[in-house]
């Protein structure tokens, strides 16, 4: 946590973004900075094809799908330096299962949150990335980008 509040003060957006780092707070920063621009790409997905009258949770289903491949696609080059022990293949497996889980939870919870608890269906979409995003980076550290 030291070297990203040291990085944070020196305002090094390099050493915060781009440098290769196997610091967990570094890499949980990055993924947080990668999650929010994979959001946008499958908000912005949703958004789009709820307007053609599509129900809200398949075009959740769709629009999450958009996501996962913008987040691995940044996760891979800027979050996690360590390599899987699996292979790229093996890699791109395991992190679509844990995407999947990712998407029944957030599909649960966007369904909670818009018919029993009544928030717009943009706004459950919100809380449910977050704690999908809490999710989706513990179990890929976890079983993926360990060290040794």
């Amino acid at each position: 946590m030291t070297e990203l509040i040291r990085l944070a003060l020196k305002l090094d957006l390099k050493g915060l973004l781009v440098k290769p780092s196997s610091n967990v707070a570094i890499q949980a920063f990055r993924a947080f900075f990668v999650g929010g621009i994979a959001f946008i790409a499958d908000a912005s997905v949703l958004w789009f094809l709820s307007l053609t009258g599509i129900h809200y949770l398949i075009c959740a289903a769709f629009s999450f799908t958009i996501g996962v491949i913008v987040n691995y696609a940044l996760s891979i080059k800027f979050v996690f330096i360590e390599k899987a022990p699996i292979g790229k293949s093996g890699e791109f497996a395991v992190y679509v299962v844990v995407s999947l889980v990712g998407l029944g939870l957030t599909l649960v919870l966007m369904w909670f949150f818009t018919e029993i608890v009544g928030l717009f269906y943009m706004v459950s979409k919100g809380i449910a990335a977050l704690l999908a995003f809490a999710w989706n980076f513990t179990i890929r550290k976890v079983t993926l980008y360990r060290k040794g």
